[in-house]
């Protein structure tokens, strides 16, 4: 009774089956129970868009320039934050939390850092208004501290995911530079069928 040698083609192809699979794992994150937090928090930002961010100005009459913002004196790092918030708190958190994609995580970490500097300077500008026009409205308070919140979140589970991913890594490119190493003649003996 003789055991068919095992052949490399098949190990080759199983090899690049189990590489592809690292890969596609490397590109995910897991939010896990920070989903939910994540969750809340994009939902309390996109509620702010219907509450008062300056005087009758809401959340989106300061994203599209309509006449209340105007009449509230909305100035440009109040606009600027509204739709950095939109883009990056709103869509691509819900993108990232759907997709579960590392580099659309790292999107929304990036660009709610960002906003969450320019809500520091939306609310100042608000504040130091002239007397004429309104301070900072419940909206836009809640939708800074959720930008806040947001990239706080985000940056533990970037974190989290990348020290995975350099693990892997690591050890993928280990076992890449030892099979380089090899040559030829190291893996002629490879072939030998186990003994039991």
């Amino acid at each position: 009774m003789s055991e068919e040698p095992r052949r490399d083609d098949d190990f080759d192809y199983l090899r690049e089956d189990i590489e592809a699979a690292e890969r596609r794992i490397a590109r995910e994150i897991d939010p896990g129970p920070r989903a939910l937090a994540i969750a809340i928090f994009v939902f309390a930002l996109l509620t702010t868009l219907v509450l008062p961010h300056a005087g009758d100005a809401r959340g989106l009459d300061v994203l599209i320039g309509s006449d209340a913002a105007h009449a509230s004196g909305i100035a440009l790092p109040h606009r600027v934050f509204a739709w950095l918030a939109l883009v990056f708190g709103g869509g691509f958190s819900i993108l990232a939390l759907l997709t579960r994609r590392w580099a659309l995580a790292w999107i929304a970490l990036a660009g709610s850092t960002v906003a969450s500097f320019l809500g520091l300077l939306a609310v100042w500008s608000r504040q130091t208004a002239a007397s004429q026009y309104p301070g900072p409205g419940i909206g836009l308070l809640i939708a800074w501290f959720a930008m806040i919140l947001l990239a706080y979140h985000w940056a533990r589970v970037v974190a989290a995911r990348s020290a995975l991913q350099l693990a892997t890594e690591e050890h993928r490119r280990r076992l890449t530079a030892e099979r380089d190493r090899k040559g030829l003649l190291d893996t002629f003996g490879d072939d030998d069928p186990p003994t039991p």
